[in-house]
């Protein structure tokens, strides 16, 4: 019998379906039927080899097969117990009749081919082997019953029969299997296989040797990457800063060439958390007295750590000093700027804690004019002045915070934090001028200056951003903390109300930004600070408010260039009361005025270029100062 390798195994299980894995009782042949009777009690199979294969195809299903007949005395079927018939593994197939076999009306007649189980009237579900038939029939096709309809699977068989049945079933079994494998690949599609490699040989080398190549340099990258949990990135900000106007009687400072560099370093242990240090370095000068600065050329800014509303975005706002011991920092000198380690808790809730710290990094900035190295070139344009004080975007971290972000909904989230300006520092220093310490922000978490700032943000819908401030703040000496105003320090101005002041501000501001189409976007923002004595020996209070409206583009004239048009009001004293004074003496009150545009080339996705200008109308409050002008050639990088 000629089937392939699969068909003799196939061929194994058939028999071993048929024969149920049991002894063969060997029964003489009975009137009108052709059946052999499978029981367990006296013949069995001997099988020396499973399966012969041979190179022609040539399989032997049953290597050396022996049928041994039991030495018992033959039974009629008749006669067989029902015992017997409990006991025995009947399983009857029909083939073909036999001329050897006595004929009756009904075996003479062909045996029929059936096609389903149902067929066989005789046969019914509850037949211990009615699923083995059904397989046989349903699934091979190689069981046949007799015209009648009827199986007789209770009668025994002879060997002819059962040989014949297990042909039809393997001739059956190799129809199967040449039509499962008639669409696999032939000589014929190898040679041309083979073909088409020999022509294409030259591509697919130099494809190998890309691919191994390839394979080198990751494996290089891999052996000396920087950290499996940490990437860096880093700005490098150099401008050319000049401006002219300024105090009357002074003379325009030269043009000045500044640089800053940052590192950022973003560490994630699990995957969610991320751990940022900021390294960073500055040319930038002022000091305690504010000199070198810009600002201080222009005649513009305090007498102390040279507050001005002519400072640029990128410039931090104690340049020169550290304003926690009042010590001078060298210009490119390396500094911690950030240490800020942010974790989820719960689906909606992520706290963050740090030693080195802004609010800024808390609070999303809602305007787009926000980025030091690519959008506003002022510090007045980039954020709402509420973010800002207490020193909140200081340029190198001034408070150790900490704090919570609570997603509320998709458009909806509160962000609250509280930051301590000195609390590293034990013990408070001593006075070098009355009321002010050599630590004048005070000393310990809860005992120097502190804030309590919180930001509600809502976006009701995908082109409309608007995010709610407040702030809540004590300082121990006079001061905003904001920068963006020479009357910043010393914000109550009157008798008795000196730089050792403490005070306390409550802040309320409110941004919005418009997208009112793909490229354009309409932002503004109002602020205002109320200040009032904290000491408790005086009543003085100060209102300042100040506010910002532009248009910011994207896209403008090429792809990736961006570009803002600003104009607004600086900090300004718009009311005072008790002791305090809406200005200082020999100043002529004026409200002051902000414009600002600036164009930013995109060179490439690491390069750009911005040039820009803003416009002081009025600069501090005062008509004595001229009209000044500030121009910045910015070139940033980033990696």
């Amino acid at each position: 019998m000629k089937v392939n390798l699969l068909a003799s195994v196939s061929g194994v299980s058939l028999l071993y379906l048929l024969a149920g894995l049991l002894p063969v009782q060997a029964t003489p042949r009975v009137e009108k039927t052709q059946a052999l009777k499978l029981s367990e009690k006296s013949a069995v199979f001997t099988t020396n080899n499973s399966y012969e294969t041979s190179n022609n195809n040539s399989n032997k299903l049953f290597g050396n097969t022996e049928l041994i007949a039991s030495s018992t005395e033959s039974k009629n079927q008749d006669s067989l117990s029902a015992n017997n018939q409990q006991e025995s593994t009947d399983l009857t197939v029909f083939a073909s009749d036999d001329s050897s076999s006595p004929t009756t009306s009904e075996s003479s007649s062909s045996l029929a081919q059936v096609t389903s189980v149902s067929q066989l009237s005789d046969v019914q579900p509850t037949d211990w082997a009615f699923q083995a038939l059904q397989s046989l029939v349903e699934r091979y096709g190689c069981i046949a019953g007799y015209p009648s309809g009827v199986y007789r699977g209770n009668r025994a068989m002879t060997r002819y029969e059962f040989a014949a049945g297990l042909n039809a079933c393997l001739d059956r079994v190799n129809e199967l299997i040449a039509t499962a494998t008639g669409d696999l690949v032939k000589k014929e599609d190898l040679t041309t296989l083979q073909k088409l490699q020999e022509e294409f040989s030259a591509e697919l080398a130099t494809l190998r040797g890309r691919v191994d190549s390839l394979e080198a340099r990751t494996a290089e990258l891999e052996a000396n990457q920087f950290s499996t949990t940490t990437k860096l990135n880093g700005e490098v900000i150099i401008s050319a800063i000049g401006a002219t106007g300024g105090a009357r009687g002074g003379n325009d400072p030269n043009i000045i060439l500044v640089n800053r560099v940052r590192l950022n370093l973003n560490t994630s242990f699990t995957g969610k958390d991320l751990l940022i240090t900021g390294l960073q370095a500055y040319n930038f000068l002022g000091g305690v007295t504010g000199e070198g600065s810009l600002q201080n050329s222009l005649g513009l800014s305090s007498d102390l750590l040279s507050a001005s509303s002519a400072r640029t975005s990128f410039e931090p706002q104690f340049p020169g000093v550290d304003a926690k011991t009042l010590s001078g920092i060298n210009p490119n000198s390396l500094q911690l700027y950030k240490l800020l380690y942010i974790f989820p808790v719960a689906d909606k809730l992520t706290l963050f804690a740090g030693t080195a710290a802004e609010v800024s990094d808390a609070f999303p900035a809602i305007t787009p004019f926000y980025g030091e190295g690519q959008e506003s070139i002022s510090r007045f344009a980039s954020l709402n002045p509420v973010v800002r004080v207490s020193g909140g975007t200081s340029g190198y971290g001034l408070a150790s915070a900490a704090g919570f972000i609570f997603q509320i909904s998709p458009q909806l989230d509160l962000r609250a934090l509280y930051g301590s300006a000195n609390a590293n520092i034990p013990q408070r220093g001593a006075d070098i001028q009355p009321g002010v310490s050599g630590t004048p922000l005070g000393s310990g978490v809860f005992g120097g200056s502190s804030v309590v700032a919180a930001q509600l943000t809502f976006k009701p819908t995908s082109s409309i951003d608007i995010g709610l401030n407040y702030a809540n703040s004590y300082h121990e000496i006079n001061i905003l903390g904001t920068g963006l105003s020479s009357s910043d320090i010393g914000s109550l101005v009157g008798q008795g109300l000196n730089l050792g002041t403490p005070v306390k501000l409550n802040s309320v501001g409110g941004t919005v930004t418009w997208r009112f189409s793909p490229k354009i976007a309409f932002s503004g923002y109002g602020a205002a600070f109320f200040v009032d004595d904290a000491s408790g020996a005086v009543d003085a209070s100060t209102t300042f408010t100040s506010w910002m409206v532009g248009l910011h583009f994207n896209d403008l004239l090429k792809q990736g260039n961006n570009a803002g048009i600003i104009f607004g009001q600086p900090l300004y004293r718009t009311d005072a009361s008790g002791q305090a004074q809406l200005a200082p003496a020999n100043t002529n009150r004026a409200v002051p005025y902000h414009l600002e545009a600036y164009y930013r080339f995109k060179v490439s996705d690491n390069i750009s270029i911005t040039p820009g200008a803003f416009v002081l109308f009025n600069p501090e409050g005062n008509s004595n100062n001229d009209t000044t002008t500030v121009g910045v050639l910015r070139t940033t990088f980033t990696f």
